[in-house]
């Protein structure tokens, strides 16, 4: 059974730069925003449920998912969201646990679970719970910065996550990202270090 280190952050907080420097290092990466977009992709597993629960004014021309009509109606509609949940999630867990578990060669993996302190739906994967945290206005820039977001709708999405404070009191280890890459490096190798103790200690007790 692998070593699982669930890593988690707000919107912006820089969970892909962190995820990226754990996998040059030798961890297996299994991110859940990918096979989210995957799953909801032209033919993606996903969208046939969509189609029919949401119609076609939430579909590109491709049949993929048009991601800003969805992401408009979930946050006029909470039921909107439910609905969307309730297709996606199980369909996201059933093919993270296969990556996780495909995992044999990595010595421990990083699975990055964007609301994992949200939904809880992922704690009992995880041995380890990484949270990469940074200010609410480093978050706002960041996001503003790739997406073409504006700042207020950037804050509703903040608001709509769980706060600062929740992910650092669930979190097992945590990750500052204020800065520059530079100040991420030694962070992660010290983790990493740990990382492979408590794999190694954790293959030892299974074998």
């Amino acid at each position: 059974m692998s070593f699982v280190v669930g890593l988690t952050g707000g919107i912006g907080s820089g969970k892909s730069t962190v995820a990226d420097l754990f996998a040059a290092r030798g961890a297996a990466l299994v991110d859940t925003d990918l096979i989210a977009h995957q799953l909801t992709g032209a033919n993606g597993g996903a969208m046939a449920a969509i189609a029919t629960v949401f119609g076609d004014t939430v579909l590109r021309a491709d049949g993929g998912l048009d991601r800003a009509a969805m992401r408009c109606l979930v946050f006029a509609d909470h039921c909107a969201r439910a609905r969307l949940e309730a297709i996606l999630h199980p369909l996201i867990r059933q093919r993270s646990d296969e990556c996780c578990s495909a995992a044999t060669t990595a010595p421990y993996v990083v699975l990055v679970v964007p609301l994992l302190v949200e939904s809880k739906t992922y704690h009992d994967r995880t041995d380890r719970i990484l949270v990469v945290d940074c200010s609410e206005e480093m978050q706002v820039g960041r996001v503003m910065s790739r997406s073409g977001l504006t700042a207020t709708e950037v804050r509703a999405i903040i608001a709509s996550q769980a706060s600062r404070d929740e992910r650092r009191q669930a979190a097992d280890d945590l990750v500052v990202n204020d800065g520059t890459i530079e100040l991420l490096v030694p962070q992660v190798e010290s983790l990493h270090r740990r990382y492979l103790e408590l794999a190694a200690s954790k293959a030892h007790v299974h074998r």
